[in-house]
């Protein structure tokens, strides 16, 4: 310690920051233990001093700087030392600093906030330089990403594929849990995945997995706080977080150092989530570590869209042979849909020799009711009768609508008798339902069993002309199909 003091006290500093505050706290510190000690309240200033002064070490405070409006200045003052020690103290919140300014020189890095003796510690050895990685650590920087791509090559369900990127991620090491957070477009904030060496459990630490945007801790956690704001997060001791809880946590799980990347921006422009990596010890990364684990949440993101794409597809497709499937008005299968429906249902019947039964019923008197109601409200007495009708069938019967008042039930394993029973339990739930707009309706019914060797075409003329018996017999009746 008195030997670097003793070096610092030859040196010439410059510390950059533009509130008024930490300079004077940074000179009170720092004042006597440098030859010349300059503070610089902008990025000119800076660059008179360091064109003017043989400078040892500049010390940039990164709070309160913007990285969209001052980054690339700051690269350009960092380029222009050419080499010469520079120190970032760079908010644990704000670490996307580091691979910015990394790529314009040689830098060495501390994650604020820091307490004035972990300060003083920072400075003084503000020039000893983080080492590149070594030959064993970048080997397995190129296995993990060899890992992510045979996982996002060979997997499409999305829990599966989240699963197998934590767990490649988790192999690094010194990574003791690896995790992902996703967000779905329009959806909350959640655990998709995470994987431990150790046993740990985020449900330890964050107390839920779930609707993570409204959790407390989103903004001192690295992997919460990365996801909501869109920034890279360092958290290089849990004391840090300013949450004692969470720091506990940590510590109790034998965390010492957590860092999150965010995932890629979705279509919509929202965060889609970030990938987070607790490790058991602290240090320093490298530009080449940094840029790797950006390219393992871009890979992350890219994977995660895909099988979001593929879910979106299939909700498409699913939607498609809905629409197509069934009746826009009323909800029920549509007639295309239950001609196919029946085949099927005759066929399996003959199969098995089980009952089959078909009911046909249409709205009595319908035409009177959209001529002096209006269409409007034929189009709800339509709807009421389906609502009506669907409530009072079985799961395994299907209501079809076959025309504009006309439907059909298809009832599997019934006989003509008991269809004659479901036949009339819709009669008398259709005749008490309250139609908007208008009096109450009934409908006529017409009920068949399918007969042996009798195709679905010859059973519906059969079951049709029941249904023109009952409207002759005068209307609200069943009628059964003869033989």
């Amino acid at each position: 310690m008195l030997q670097q003091e003793q070096k610092m006290s030859h040196q010439v500093a410059v510390y950059l920051n533009p509130v008024a505050e930490r300079r004077v706290h940074f000179q009170s510190l720092f004042g006597e233990q440098f030859a010349r000690l300059f503070l610089a309240d902008g990025l000119e200033q800076a660059r008179v001093l360091l064109a003017q002064q043989e400078v040892g070490l500049l010390v940039i405070d990164l709070a309160r700087f913007e990285r969209g409006f001052d980054g690339e200045a700051l690269g350009q003052l960092i380029g222009q030392r050419a080499g010469a020690p520079t120190l970032l103290l760079c908010p644990f919140e704000s670490a996307g600093w580091l691979p910015l300014l990394m790529s314009f020189g040689p830098i060495t890095y501390a994650i604020s906030p820091l307490a004035d003796e972990h300060l003083l510690r920072q400075v003084q050895a503000g020039d000893a330089m983080a080492a590149p990685p070594d030959e064993e650590r970048l080997r397995a920087l190129l296995a993990t990403d060899a890992r992510l791509q045979h996982a996002v090559a060979h997997e499409d369900d999305l829990a599966n594929m989240a699963e197998r990127l934590c767990a490649a991620i988790a192999c690094l090491p010194g990574v003791m849990h690896a995790s992902l957070f996703h967000a779905r477009e329009g959806g909350e904030l959640q655990l998709e995945a995470q994987h431990s060496t150790t046993g740990l459990s985020l449900a330890r630490v964050l107390y839920r997995t779930d609707r993570l945007m409204h959790s407390p801790l989103r903004h001192a956690f690295p992997g919460l706080l990365a996801a909501c704001t869109g920034e890279m997060a360092l958290l290089d001791a849990p004391a840090k977080c300013g949450e004692p809880e969470l720091a506990v946590a940590l510590v109790d799980c034998g965390v010492e150092m957590v860092l999150a990347v965010p995932l890629p921006v979705g279509r919509s422009g929202a965060q889609r989530g970030s990938l987070c990596l607790m490790f058991d010890k602290a240090r320093q990364f490298s530009a080449v570590e940094l840029s790797a684990f950006g390219g393992f949440a871009q890979l992350a993101g890219v994977a995660l869209r895909v099988a979001d794409l593929s879910r979106e597809n299939e909700q498409l497709a699913g939607r498609l042979v809905h629409m197509s499937s069934s009746d826009a008005l009323t909800g029920v299968a549509n007639r295309r849909h239950g001609e196919y429906l029946l085949s099927l249902e005759v066929r399996r019947a003959r199969r098995y020799h089980v009952p089959l039964a078909l009911i046909a019923f249409d709205v009595d008197r319908f035409k009177a009711i959209n001529d002096q109601y209006g269409h409007p409200v034929g189009d709800g007495a339509i709807r009421a009768v389906a609502e009506a009708a669907q409530a009072a069938l079985r799961n395994s019967d299907v209501l079809v609508r076959s025309g504009g008042d006309q439907f059909q039930i298809i009832a599997p394993h019934t006989s003509a008798i008991d269809a004659l029973k479901v036949a009339e339990k819709i009669r008398l739930a259709i005749a008490a339902t309250d139609i908007p707009g208008c009096d109450r309706v009934t409908v006529s019914l017409g009920v068949g069993q399918v007969s042996e060797q009798e195709t679905p075409d010859a059973l519906v003329v059969r079951v049709d002309a029941a249904l023109a018996r009952a409207k002759r017999a005068g209307r609200n009746c069943v009628e059964l199909a003869m033989s």
